[in-house]
C-alpha cells in the first residue's frame, strides 16, 4: 500500500490469508476470524482507498494479537498517521506510512515497538 498499488496489496492479502488461515497460534478465534476476512476483503477489491480501509481494520487486529502472543523474536513497530487516525504495524522503524503511499510517505509517528516473529505479521508488506 505504500507504493499506492492495489494488485501487489491483493497478492500480499493473499499470501496472508494462506500463511494463517489454519494457524491455531494466533491467539483468540475470534481474531483470527476477522483478520482473515479483513485480508479477504483487502484481496477482494482493486481499489487502494477501499484496500486502506479494510487495512485500518487489520492493523488494530493484528496489533491485538501480537500483543498477545507470547513468542518474540524481531521489533514490530506500531506507528500512527495523524491524518487518518488510524495505526499500521511496520518492521521498520522509519515511517513509510500505507494510508496515504507516495502522497504522504513519511507522515506519522512511531507510538510503540513489539517483539514479535515476522512469520506473526505480514501487514508491513500488505
Amino acid at each position: 500500500m505504500v507504493n499506492d498499488n492495489a494488485n501487489v496489496a491483493s497478492v500480499d492479502a493473499l499470501k496472508f490469508i494462506k500463511l494463517n488461515n489454519n494457524d491455531a497460534e494466533i491467539p483468540g478465534k475470534n481474531t483470527r476470524e476477522a483478520l482473515l476476512k479483513q485480508a479477504t476483503q483487502i484481496s477482494r477489491t482493486e481499489n487502494i482507498e477501499k484496500q486502506r480501509e479494510f487495512f485500518a481494520s487489520l492493523s488494530t487486529n493484528m496489533h491485538d494479537s501480537i500483543k498477545a502472543a507470547k513468542r518474540n523474536k524481531e521489533a514490530i513497530y506500531y506507528s500512527y498517521c495523524p491524518m487518518k487516525k488510524s495505526y499500521w504495524l511496520s518492521e521498520y522503524k522509519d515511517i513509510k506510512n500505507p494510508y496515504y503511499g507516495n502522497t504522504m510517505l513519511t507522515c506519522g509517528k512511531v507510538t510503540g515497538a513489539k517483539i514479535a516473529t515476522i512469520d506473526e505479521i505480514i501487514t508491513s508488506s500488505i
